[in-house]
């Protein structure tokens, strides 16, 4: 996340001025921040006003949260709509996420995949490191799914997807879930896991008697979709960046 910050001829900048210049507070709060211990560099509390630090290398965190290292990279949330192949290219013919996000300048990679027939929450990126981590199933980042599925799905179903179901890869642990509305011939349930193997919601809804008729992923860790539009991107803000790079150890 490329910020314009003013540097000396070591690549220094005073704490505060970073910190204000970063959207944290005015530099006057800021400086309160400092004083009251509430301002750690590499896990160390800075109270010394004056102190410089290199804004691309040095771990901020400011109150606890995460702020983000001062970069060239782009970090990008995409809404993507259903029939977008997740690859930028496709021997095929089908409709890729270059067609959607063409316009950019950067390269980017996709973390992780959404099937074809899944709308929502994508992340895109030029940072390989932190797409790569992201998609890790070691880091364990939870995803959340909005499925509408065939049928009524009942308490006792709920308490088996929890209980944990095995499909013909393995077993596949749902850490939440909940019923939005159901109706005799269709419900709308929430799911959130943390794995990403192929299909894995569609196969984990259809292994409990309910095949899944659409899908959306509405989170991504801290990240959620909101009120974007399908086919748009926005940027991370600081917050859900500083989150997910302290997620996956950045």
């Amino acid at each position: 996340m490329t910020r314009e910050i003013e540097t000396d001829d070591e690549g220094l900048v005073r704490l505060q001025k970073l910190l204000a210049q970063s959207g944290v507070a005015s530099r006057r709060k800021c400086e309160e921040l400092m004083l009251a211990g509430e301002v750690e560099v590499d896990d160390e509390v800075v109270t010394r006003l004056g102190t410089k630090v290199d804004p691309r290398t040095a771990v901020i965190k400011v109150s606890g949260h995460r702020l983000p290292p001062i970069s060239d990279h782009v970090y990008l949330v995409l809404n993507k709509p259903r029939g977008v192949v997740s690859t930028m290219s496709d021997p095929e013919g089908r409709k890729t996420l270059s067609d959607v996000v063409g316009d950019r300048p950067e390269r980017l990679f996709h973390v992780g995949r959404l099937d074809t027939d899944t709308s929502g929450l994508l992340l895109l990126t030029n940072d390989g490191d932190f797409a790569h981590r992201m998609a890790h199933p070691s880091y364990e980042v939870e995803k959340t799914y909005v499925a509408e599925v065939e049928g009524r799905l009942s308490r006792g179903t709920l308490a088996d997807l929890l209980a944990g179901v095995t499909l013909d890869d393995g077993p596949v642990q749902v850490r939440r879930a909940r019923v939005i509305d159901a109706a005799a011939d269709k419900s709308i349930v929430e799911l959130v896991i943390h794995e990403g193997r192929n299909r894995i919601v569609r196969r984990l809804l259809d292994q409990v008697g309910h095949p899944v008729r659409k899908l959306t992923r509405t989170r991504f860790g801290p990240v959620e979709l909101g009120s974007l539009q399908y086919g748009s991107t926005r940027e991370l803000t600081n917050d859900e960046l500083g989150e997910l790079l302290d997620l996956v150890g950045l």
